[in-house]
């Protein structure tokens, strides 16, 4: 038996099949890793019922894929994507509701700074995508979410603050 040779994505930290293929132009990830991200994408743009789970999955993969630290839009993409997610789970909202509040948030992300990752995530795409399409989908979407957003317990004052400064 042969097994496939890995790589461990330098933006979330797992283990995913080395292959070759596109990533994020900012969201640093290996390929095998934004291909898994993919297949949830895939699922909730093919399901109707799978779409309201569709922001979490994206500020999850985007906050466990953070990019240069040093980098403008990567911080921002973090911040903004931290807050939508704190927002999401705390309020149930609606999808174009959630994505006005990324819209309202938007307007203050020059004020950013930028936010380390925790040192392991709990949960990653990996654990996810095996589930995408599925009866489980969107449950295991908003668990990898709340413990993502857990994961970042040390940015959770910040985050609030920054999202009341907003007036949102």
């Amino acid at each position: 038996m042969t097994s496939k040779r890995q790589t461990t994505c330098p933006g979330c930290g797992d283990r995913f099949d080395a292959i070759t293929g596109p990533t994020h132009a900012y969201m640093t990830s290996s390929p095998g890793c934004y291909t898994a991200f993919n297949s949830l994408l895939a699922a909730e743009y093919g399901d109707p019922a799978l779409l309201p789970t569709h922001r979490l999955t994206v500020d999850t993969y985007a906050v466990q894929h953070p990019g240069d630290p040093n980098a403008r839009r990567a911080v921002q993409s973090v911040g903004l994507h931290l807050a939508r997610l704190k927002l999401q789970l705390a309020h149930d909202l609606p999808p174009k509701e959630t994505n006005d509040v990324m819209l309202g948030l938007s307007k203050h992300k020059s004020s950013l700074i930028a936010l380390a990752p925790p040192a392991q995530f709990t949960q990653t795409v990996a654990d996810i995508a095996p589930h995408a399409g599925t009866a489980l989908h969107s449950a295991k979407v908003s668990q990898w979410a709340l413990t993502t957003w857990q994961d970042y317990a040390a940015h959770h004052t910040y985050i609030s603050e920054w999202i009341a400064q907003t007036g949102l």
